[in-house]
């Protein structure tokens, strides 16, 4: 779990960081601080936030990192803790919150949608970018970072919805 997990919170970091992209890229400083405005405050502690909750157990219902969370528990919990936004409680009604976005326009930050319970927005993670997201999957699994390419998620996925104010 750590092995796939540290390259992809690296990579967040060095993602956000003004200082690792002029570094990393050598770019001058209008370059990098175009590539930093792409993300908001917002985006970046709602990401940050998630990925502090990397490894809670999943629980049916559950809404807070002691006792567990379920997918919509811990998408809820993050927003409200990060940006202050309560959203609504279930999957289902998360997708009906918020702009539509097409998944070609993705920016980390967002809401993407699955059907694993044979009806469609029966589960919701947060975009990462780079086709990945943050969720929690399933009882007897924990809070964790998954490839929106895989083909388990390529046939569930219902769509996206954009919450955060980006202008």
């Amino acid at each position: 779990m750590l092995k796939t997990f540290f390259p992809i919170l690296l990579a967040a970091a060095v993602g956000f960081s003004p200082i690792a992209a002029r570094a990393a890229d050598q770019k001058p400083v209008e370059e990098a601080q175009s590539l930093l405005e792409r993300y908001t405050n917002a985006a970046q502690d709602v990401i940050l936030h998630g990925l502090k909750l990397v490894g809670v157990n999943y629980r049916l219902g559950g809404n807070d990192e002691d006792s567990g969370l379920d997918c919509s528990g811990f998408v809820r919990l993050v927003f409200k803790e990060t940006i202050g936004t309560l959203l609504p409680r279930t999957a289902r009604e998360m997708s009906e919150v918020g702009e539509y976005v097409d998944s070609a326009q993705l920016k980390p930050g967002d809401l993407v949608f699955f059907n694993t319970m044979k009806r469609a927005f029966s589960h919701v993670g947060i975009y990462l970018g780079d086709n990945h997201f943050l969720h929690a999957p399933k009882p007897g699994a924990e809070v964790r970072v998954e490839s929106m390419q895989s083909s388990y998620w390529v046939k569930r996925y219902n769509g996206a919805r954009r919450i955060l104010d980006r202008d």
